[in-house]
């Protein structure tokens, strides 16, 4: 049964988009202005973070209110916010973290949309290792001076602010040596290099190069070597959610599937079309599991699973597509970019192999190998 609440945010988002929204959906998709005014106007009614209380952008709701409206947002496909690391990402960590002054100085413009974000973590020779990353924060006075080099940072080109994390203990074993700082991409010393893809999406990678950066102490966030902490916090928060996201599309795709596929198919593509159903109802399953859990007080493992069997669904799901609508659907260009997209789920947010070593490590208790 749908809540009040939930009601009131279809009814939100429908006076908000425009009248030929879906008809013209594929135009609408990438329209930046449409999916700037649709963050500011979100966060205005209290729906970007909705389980946060109302000075913080939210309505203070429960967290099955909360997904259920993610829920509906995304099988109504409303637009995507357009700097998406910054509510789903650095917003929880500044929120859990932040000073005070903090929080007060950032976090409004951060879910308003007004200052984009962008996340310093990955390294040229330390992608999926985040724990091996050598970009160096040395304490001089009141500023760490800070030298390095990041990769795959999406949309630095286009953000104000990034939480970039560096080694600011050398000595300490990897994972403790770490904190997290809250950088101004306009400060002295910073380059940023978009990266050239073949993509019509607007979530560019770029290089940052970082030679005798500045960064206020006032800047850190969280405590002095404890970024290991902060960054899996904040990316728990997108990994708990992100499954409804997947869990989408991976539907969208299995309608596709449905409607090219017909008895003159091989048994091959129905016995995986069969495979894919259930794979999505266990994704759905456990998305409500971890609800579940998280709202009795319980430990809630399901997380990196989730990430796991969703991006790993949808890849398999674009490419049974491509064999289902045969050569037709290869002059589809939505499909080809859905098809396109999907090859990267299994990367971003987390690589499929590292999340196999978390499931194995921390939840199944096996020995690394």
């Amino acid at each position: 049964m749908t809540s009040a609440v939930v009601e009131e945010f279809v009814t939100w988002l429908t006076e908000f988009l425009p009248n030929d929204y879906y008809r013209q959906y594929p135009r609408y998709k990438w329209d930046l202005g449409l999916r700037r005014d649709y963050q500011r106007a979100a966060f205005e009614a209290g729906w970007i973070q909705p389980t946060w209380p109302r000075e913080h952008g939210g309505r203070s709701l429960g967290l099955r209110d909360a997904m259920e409206i993610r829920l509906a947002a995304a099988t109504r496909s409303a637009p995507k916010l357009p700097n998406i690391a910054g509510p789903n990402v650095a917003a929880p960590g500044i929120r859990q973290f932040g000073t005070p002054e903090q929080i007060d100085r950032l976090l409004v413009p951060l879910l308003r949309g007004d200052e984009w974000w962008a996340l310093g973590m990955s390294e040229p020779e330390a992608g999926s290792d985040f724990a091996g990353l050598r970009t160096r924060a040395e304490r001089h006075g009141d500023v760490f001076l800070v030298n390095g080099h990041k990769i795959w940072t999406t949309q630095a080109h286009l953000s104000r602010w990034c939480t970039l994390y560096a080694r600011t203990d050398p000595n300490a074993p990897k994972h403790r040596g770490i904190s997290c700082l809250i950088l101004d991409l306009q400060s002295p010393g910073v380059r940023i290099e978009p990266i050239r893809m073949a993509s019509i999406s607007d979530e560019t990678f770029c290089e940052v190069f970082l030679d005798d950066v500045e960064v206020p102490v006032d800047n850190l966030l969280g405590p002095c070597n404890g970024g290991w902490q902060v960054a899996l916090a904040s990316l728990q928060h997108e990994r708990r959610m992100i499954w409804i996201m997947n869990w989408v599309e991976i539907e969208r795709g299995l309608d596709s599937i449905r409607g090219a596929c017909d008895a003159d198919r091989g048994v091959d593509i129905f016995a995986e079309l069969g495979s894919l159903l259930a794979d999505a109802e266990a994704l759905r399953a456990t998305g409500y599991r971890a609800l579940g859990n998280e709202l009795a007080g319980r430990p809630s493992p399901e997380a990196d699973i989730l990430k796991l069997l969703g991006s790993v669904t949808l890849q398999r799901v674009w490419e049974l597509s491509a064999v289902a609508g045969g050569p037709r659907s290869a002059a589809d260009p939505d499909l080809l970019f859905e098809r396109q997209d999907a090859l990267a789920a299994t990367i971003y947010g987390g690589t499929s192999e590292v999340q196999r070593n978390i499931i194995a490590e921390r939840l199944l208790g096996l020995p690394k190998g």
